[in-house]
């Protein structure tokens, strides 16, 4: 059997970022959502949360730690430990479910920081104690997860590089080359260009947010009889 699920990354980084991903949600297609729920404008995006499917989108390469107060950036992941990553994946959580109300329904990483051995540690150690599926972004890491008894997904297609990656003709794509069986994930990144934070992802995600909301995208699932799930149904 196959299940579908399309995630939004990055819901809580950007207030215009996030208002396109509520769009894409209760508008499109969009089915799934990551939050960031360390930045400045977190708390304003989950006034508009209701109803929705929301995991934790671990935020370990910007804004400050909730553990620590300390600055993050990209380069610093490499020198994170596990032991700090799975207190720092705790408190997100926590942080979450204190702005929604409500645990979140899975976990992945900004800018897919657990692609780093210690992050991916430090990661599992919380997810196994929370029960929360983890999204696997290559089969090494799959493997990882799934030893540790952690639900993930069997396929994944997704990227954020200098183009729009979901434009209508990759949606088209993608769906024609979907495996036959198993859960699988596709990260987009719908919404308006941020107003509050600098990010080379900024007009791409308006293409995603016209492609997802487009009445020909829902089209094309409809007619290979695909239905869109969440990791909280999936």
């Amino acid at each position: 059997m196959r299940h579908l699920i399309l995630n939004a990354d990055d819901f809580g980084y950007d207030p215009s970022v996030s208002r396109g991903i509520v769009e894409a949600m209760r508008q499109g297609l969009v089915s799934s959502t990551t939050m960031i729920v360390n930045g400045p404008t977190s708390a304003a995006a989950a006034s508009d949360s209701a109803g929705l499917a929301i995991g934790l989108h671990l935020n370990l390469v910007c804004f400050t730690a909730l553990t620590t107060g300390t600055p993050l950036d990209k380069p610093g992941v490499r020198s994170l430990t596990a032991d700090f990553v799975e207190r720092e994946t705790h408190a997100q959580l926590d942080r979450l479910e204190a702005l929604l109300g409500r645990p979140a329904t899975h976990l992945d990483s900004h800018h897919h920081a657990h692609r780093e051995p210690a992050v991916l540690s430090g990661l599992i150690r919380a997810a196994v104690r929370r029960g929360l599926p983890v999204r696997s972004v290559d089969p090494a890491m799959r493997a990882a997860l799934r030893a540790a008894g952690l639900r993930t997904n069997d396929a994944f297609a997704g990227d954020a590089e200098d183009a729009a990656f979901w434009t209508p003709e990759e949606w088209h794509r993608q769906l024609e080359a979907l495996p036959a069986d198993g859960l699988i994930e596709l990260m987009c990144h719908p919404g308006y260009a941020p107003s509050t934070v600098t990010s080379r992802y900024a007009a791409q995600r308006e293409v995603e947010l016209r492609t997802f909301t487009s009445p020909d995208a829902r089209a094309a699932l409809e007619a290979r009889r695909l239905v869109l799930e969440s990791w909280r149904i999936a």
